[in-house]
């Protein structure tokens, strides 16, 4: 009797496509039970492709020398050139030390005060008092950044409220907005007033699915109201904090455009430069499309490292991860 001998490589591909074939199968099987689920996700995963994935074949001009007139695909293959452009250049370590720099402190702040928050709220008991001070801490949330840096324009200017407070106490008034050490600050601490309520939302959620028997039991046993919330609150929204933290260090380096540009001037420059706004002058202003296309393409690899770091050293110390 002979035996026959099929190739491993062969083998391989057969178990791969029948690996395929069953996943497919049960897409099938699972399309047709939630199709009504399907269909309700099916706008956000459009906007996605469209707005998202789709552009993603413009950033192939980072590694071109773009011309409008030739296109996309007709410009020339130019490497690394522009990206060692910008390592090379005089704006870089400030434009890296100022992203960095204001990234590193909002998450310092931002972060671990809605927790704070949350922690609080929950121990509320007078439910009026309660909904009170959770609609005045979340209001900002819902004012435009505009408004914000319109309001901070108006309370630190030479002759605005802040420094009529000082001169009334015999001080100096203070140039806050032309100030280059003060930019960081203004800039974190406004956005700390004006996110810390609506972000405090998610661990609030997190505490209300705690069961009070746990309380009930270290009442008994003698645990103080502090004790309570550190051996249980804290645990039990661990998690979530974990998660919420991998979050906000995988966009460390996205220090928004919008707020730092109304806010910048040419006295603080050098302490309000950064990555978003190098690339609006390259890009818009001086019609430099592939090196700010390069610039920018960097912050996001950058962003994207951070955020495969951090989650890693999550799962490692705490089993908890995104992925």
């Amino acid at each position: 009797m002979k035996i026959e001998h099929k190739p491993e490589k062969y083998t391989n591909t057969r178990t791969a496509s029948k690996t395929s074939h069953t996943k497919l199968s049960a897409f099938r099987i699972s399309f047709r039970k939630n199709w009504d689920l399907y269909l309700l996700i099916s706008p956000v995963i459009l906007y996605f492709i469209i707005f998202h994935y789709i552009p993603m074949y413009g950033v192939q001009i980072a590694f071109k020398d773009f011309f409008p007139l030739d296109g996309i695909s007709g410009s020339p293959w130019v490497g690394f050139k522009h990206f060692e452009r910008f390592f090379d250049s005089y704006y870089f370590w400030r434009l890296i030390k100022n992203t960095l720099g204001i990234g590193l402190y909002t998450l310092a702040l931002s972060f671990p005060i809605p927790i704070i928050i949350a922690l609080m709220l929950n121990e509320v008991k007078h439910e009026k008092y309660k909904r009170f001070v959770q609609t005045v801490i979340y209001a900002p949330h819902f004012l435009s950044t505009v408004v914000v840096v319109g309001m901070l324009l108006l309370f630190l200017k030479p002759d605005g409220l802040v420094n009529q407070i000082i001169i009334l106490f015999g001080g100096e008034p203070i140039y806050f907005i032309t100030e280059p050490s003060l930019f960081k600050s203004l800039y974190v601490f406004s956005d700390v007033w004006q996110t810390m309520g609506w972000s405090s939302i998610i661990y609030l959620a997190a505490l209300a699915s705690i069961d009070y028997q746990l309380h009930e039991a270290a009442i008994i046993d003698g645990a103080t109201r502090m004790q309570r919330i550190w051996h249980i609150n804290v645990p039990t929204i661990f998690p979530t904090i974990v998660i919420m933290f991998i979050l906000s260090a995988g966009s460390i380096m996205a220090v928004g455009f919008e707020k730092v540009f109304l806010m910048q001037n040419s006295l603080n420059m050098s302490t309000s430069d950064v990555i978003s706004t190098f690339v609006y002058r390259a890009g818009i202003l001086d019609a430099q499309y592939s090196f700010s296309a390069a610039v920018g393409l960097f912050n996001s690899v950058i962003n994207f490292i951070m955020l495969i770091v951090v989650n890693s050293f999550a799962k490692k110390i705490n089993e908890t991860s995104l992925w």
